[in-house]
């Protein structure tokens, strides 16, 4: 038998924000076994905590129902802030550098050792960016004409292409043709607005290819997110943004992001926000 948590994540309130699996000890399960387990949970994303092999504390290994990812924000965020609250022996005091398919990620704790909620900040792996191929087809599949800024597509482990739109009305007005985006393979389409706050940003996200109708709330694109509207000057290079996404879906989360460039080049790309543990089990494997 395997134990496992669920945690809802970008929130510090239960059954808000984007809930994660984890099985906190994955030692012995084969990648096809770990696949069908992200299957059965069928949430956007599982997580397998393994032994270290590279450096770090523990490792970690990403499922979406239909396939593995070398890194993610939700739930590798997740999964540390779980590794926190369980008292897990990787965790070093409020420290925890975590092997993922894309480095080794650092991550710090705030708040009561142990306790149910915790905060915690990570860095991310630095996005390598260019212009999305398929811009048209893309905004097309979202019911769009347009975006305010370019589309770029980020990658940072997965890859975010950002579309952005006028207002949080347009935003939640969003009728997205699921079916034509899924011909965009490996690709999540994030769309973005203005809430009148600069630093203050509202997000959905879909990506029927990683197997997600719409993300709750996704860290992986929160960093870039940052990144991209400092290079096109919606925000000061170096600002620190708070995303909140999932309110269409009714699972609010709120992500703080920061992306630092220092003559012209991407130093550090980090986010934050919390965590709550809201179930446990076993798996009778």
């Amino acid at each position: 038998m395997y134990g496992y948590v669920i945690a809802d994540v970008f929130t510090d309130t239960a059954l808000e924000g984007n809930p994660l699996a984890v099985v906190p000890d994955a030692t012995g399960l084969s990648s096809a076994c770990m696949q069908r387990i992200a299957r059965e949970m069928n949430l956007s994303e599982t997580t397998f905590v393994l032994p270290p092999t590279a450096g770090g504390d523990v490792r970690v290994r990403i499922f979406t129902p239909v396939g593995e990812l070398p890194f993610a924000g939700h739930p590798t965020f997740g999964t540390a802030a779980v590794l926190a609250t369980t008292r897990h022996p990787g965790v070093r005091g409020r420290e925890l550098r975590m092997e993922t398919g894309m480095g080794v990620v650092p991550f710090e704790f705030a708040g009561p050792p142990g306790g149910r909620v915790t905060t915690a900040r990570m860095l991310q792996p630095i996005p390598v960016w260019q212009p999305y191929d398929r811009p048209a087809e893309l905004l097309d599949a979202l019911g769009l004409s347009s975006s305010t800024l370019p589309v770029e597509v980020y990658r940072n482990g997965p890859r975010h292409a950002f579309v952005g739109l006028p207002t949080v009305a347009d935003l939640s007005a969003l009728r997205v043709d699921h079916y034509a985006l899924a011909a965009h393979l490996d690709v999540a389409a994030n769309c973005f607005a203005p809430t009148g706050d600069p630093l203050v940003w509202r997000a959905r996200m879909f990506s029927p290819a990683y197997g997600v109708v719409e993300d709750a709330g996704t860290g992986s694109a929160a960093g870039p997110l940052a990144l991209h509207l400092g290079r096109h000057g919606r925000i000061p290079q170096g600002a620190t943004i708070t995303v909140h996404q999932g309110v269409e879906m009714g699972r609010p989360s709120k992500i703080r992001a920061t992306a630092t460039v220092v003559n012209g080049a991407v130093e550090r790309v980090e986010i934050s926000g919390s965590a709550v543990v809201v179930a446990d089990g076993r798996l009778h494997i």
